[in-house]
C-alpha cells in the first residue's frame, strides 16, 4: 500500500494495489474509488483531504 499527499491539489491517494485501473466512481462527494478491470478496488482519492484529515498537515501511518 502506498499513500500520497499532494499539497498543491490537496488530494490523498491511497494506492491498494498495481493492477490497471478499468474504473473510477464518485461513491460520496470528494471520494473516489478507482476498481480493475474485474472489479477489485485499485485504490481511493479523497478530494479536499485537508478538510477530511483531523491533521491537516499531514498523515499518522499506524501498523496494528
Amino acid at each position: 500500500m502506498k499513500i500520497k499527499y499532494d499539497q498543491e491539489t490537496d488530494v490523498v491517494y491511497i494506492s491498494l494495489s498495481s493492477l490497471k485501473i478499468a474504473q473510477s466512481d464518485q461513491e460520496k462527494p470528494g471520494i473516489i474509488l478507482d476498481y480493475s478491470e474485474d472489479g477489485q478496488i485499485v485504490g481511493i482519492e479523497v478530494l479536499n483531504a485537508s478538510t477530511k484529515m483531523e491533521m491537516g498537515n499531514g498523515i499518522l501511518y499506524e501498523v496494528a
